[in-house]
């Protein structure tokens, strides 16, 4: 939905799109061979495969590693107050343990300390475990061939807060199952989904179709409807799924963990004069930044026909008549006038998605990788961790200016977890340092919700927490095809419940128009794929 690594124009699209990035930084870091251990069991096929004939490995290759190899595992925290050692099985040696030694050999206020690894029991003679360690202040990485007892070691603590969280919390492991080459292989299905060619188009599709269970059946031509005008009107929604280049392969992920069918969405406007217009959260002004504008219709379709090279598929989906009769048009465009100019809300994306301690993570993800990829990112770049994470989680925490290695402190000071933390329904009335922030679909409730669609309910809904799916599904749109504008549909044979306008393929929105809302919407919902089974009244 917008381009990445800019503090000022962002979109946070979930924690793989960072996590791809530092999978190849790892895997483009210096690499020193080791010596292959011997006298161990007998190669594998999958140890092979990579140095077949490319005819002969390809379909292999990619039968065997998914996107989802790119993610690595937490086995385990090393610390003083285990007991015990970690204990777990990798993918290479099948027996290993780590505990964590503390020193001070620098002879520093808080010193240091050794992690220890003992690795052992390798299936075969060619495999290697690739592991991530981490603590909210650093992020180191090792792999290993040889069976034996390794060492991670730690010089000098960053002073009293990461020797403290570390006695208690412990130097956090993760373990890329797939490995160096599984690693590797996995990146030949995510790198393509960001390239703007037909080879990027139908990577999209096939991830989506293997991941998500979606269908692309093409519609027949012409595949951009004639439309007539004066059939939309004020509060009728764009549901917009891109299907190439870069912004279509981070909707492709965003779509992969939250379960919408939708990466984009805008709404449509009508001024006093009867002008129709789209307000849209998400709009790429001249010098890069995304933010919420109201542009004439002509000018946004206009660029969606002829300048969008990501092959967006759009759907209008019409309010219901006795939704559109209680639509404060007033109220609506006030709300859009008041939003102009103010930037993406990148501050509580990532937090619409996230509603359980672990139903929203496609695995292995969890919330153990997710805050070390913060982790990772603070080091990067600290200005867009703070911006996209840091002040969304200090409202959630009710504190002020901590910075992430501060707040995982403060978190395990009161007793809680990351995850508890992340799991905080974010509120409507949050304002932060730039303002209100919402989402392309946040901005579109929340105009629903001032133009009076949300009733007695407004007080008791925080949109800020809604997907793109959750949106979809509320029952506010058309739900007879007869009341459907005569060219919805035009020229298909299957009739879709909502106007498809644009796309060569038929779109879908699965549970469309079929939830009244309720009080605390959205707020406790998981989104496991490939079902993405949701409870009533989560």
């Amino acid at each position: 939905m917008a381009p990445p690594l800019s503090s000022s124009s962002i979109k946070p699209h979930f924690s793989i799109t960072i996590i791809i990035f530092l999978i190849i930084t790892i895997i483009c870091s210096s690499y020193t061979p080791r010596l292959i251990e011997a006298f161990k069991a007998p190669i594998l096929p999958q140890d092979i495969i990579p140095i077949l004939p490319r005819q002969v490995s390809w379909r292999i290759l990619t039968s065997l590693r998914t996107a989802t190899d790119l993610l690595p595992t937490f086995v385990g925290a090393a610390s003083l107050s285990n007991n015990s050692d970690v204990k777990w099985k990798g993918s290479c040696f099948y027996e290993n343990t780590a505990w964590l030694e503390l020193h001070n050999k620098s002879g520093s206020e808080f010193g240091g300390g050794t992690l220890h690894i003992k690795v052992s029991n390798a299936h075969s003679w060619t495999c290697m475990d690739l592991y991530i360690f981490v603590t909210p202040y650093r992020v180191k990485w090792d792999y290993y061939f040889l069976s034996r007892e390794h060492k991670i070691e730690f010089d000098e603590w960053e002073g009293k807060a990461e020797y403290e969280y570390v006695k208690h919390k412990g130097v956090a492991i993760f373990l890329m199952e797939a490995g160096m080459l599984g690693t590797l292989e996995a990146l030949w299905e995510v790198f393509p989904l960001f390239t703007n060619t037909k080879w990027g188009e139908s990577s999209n599709l096939a991830f989506l179709e293997k991941h998500m269970g979606a269908k692309f059946e093409e519609r027949p031509e012409p595949w951009v409807t004639n439309i007539t005008l004066d059939d939309i009107q004020s509060g009728d929604f764009l549901a917009i799924s891109k299907i190439r280049g870069l912004w279509g392969g981070f909707e492709t992920l965003e779509k992969w963990a939250s379960g919408a069918y939708a990466g984009h969405s805008a709404v449509c406007l009508r001024d006093s004069e009867g002008k129709l217009w789209v307000g849209e959260s998400g709009h790429e002004d001249e010098e890069g930044r995304n933010l919420i504008a109201v542009l004439p219709w002509d000018e946004w379709w206009n660029f969606e026909l002829t300048k969008d090279n990501t092959n967006p598929h759009i759907a209008l989906l019409p309010l219901h008549p006795d939704l559109r009769s209680k639509f404060n048009e007033t109220a609506a465009w006030e709300y859009a006038q008041s939003m102009i100019g103010m930037p993406y809300g990148y501050h509580n994306l990532i937090f619409s998605w996230i509603d359980t301690i672990d139903g929203n993570y496609p695995p292995p993800l969890d919330a153990h990788l997710v805050a070390s990829v913060m982790t990772v990112w603070n080091k990067i770049q600290p200005e867009y961790a703070a911006n996209i994470w840091n002040e969304a989680l200090n409202k959630r925490l009710g504190t002020q200016d901590l910075d992430l290695p501060e707040i995982l402190v403060e978190v395990e000071r009161r007793g809680s977890s990351f995850a508890e933390l992340l799991t905080i329904p974010e509120q409507d009335d949050w304002t932060y340092v730039d303002g209100k922030s919402t989402s392309c679909v946040a901005f579109i409730l929340e105009m629903y919700k001032e133009a009076g669609l949300f009733g007695d309910l407004a007080n008791e809904i925080q949109v800020t927490e809604f997907t793109i799916k959750d949106a979809y599904m509320l029952n506010f749109f058309e739900n007879n095809s007869s009341r459907l504008p005569k060219w919805c549909n035009d020229g298909d044979t299957v009739k879709l419940p909502f106007c498809q306008i644009k796309g060569k393929y038929r779109m879908e929105l699965p549970e469309y128009n079929t939830i009244e809302p309720y009080p605390h919407m959205a707020e406790n919902c998981p989104s496991m794929a490939p079902d993405y089974s949701r409870p009533k009244y989560c």
